[in-house]
């Protein structure tokens, strides 16, 4: 059940920076779970930063996902 909810937060929080930021290109399903994966990991790891625990690698929830991929998109998008 762990792999299955990872991968549903990575939709939604892919989804939901997809529809902030808009990619300058397609990124598919399987783009947009990476992107909300990621998302996950770089959220959580800016919270353990922002809340002093130290630069540890964390997942985090909904919006800490959503944020992160927010933040990845938007990086990636600087770029094009």
């Amino acid at each position: 059940m762990g792999l299955l909810a990872w991968i549903v937060i990575g939709l939604i929080a892919g989804t939901i920076g997809r529809v902030i930021v808009r990619p300058g290109r397609s990124l598919g399903c399987l783009g947009t779970v990476a992107v909300g994966l990621a998302g996950s990991v770089v959220g959580g790891t800016l919270a353990n930063v922002v809340t002093g625990d130290g630069v540890a690698l964390a997942a985090s929830g909904v919006i800490g996902s959503a944020l992160g991929a927010i933040l990845i998109l938007a990086l990636t998008r600087l770029q094009d």
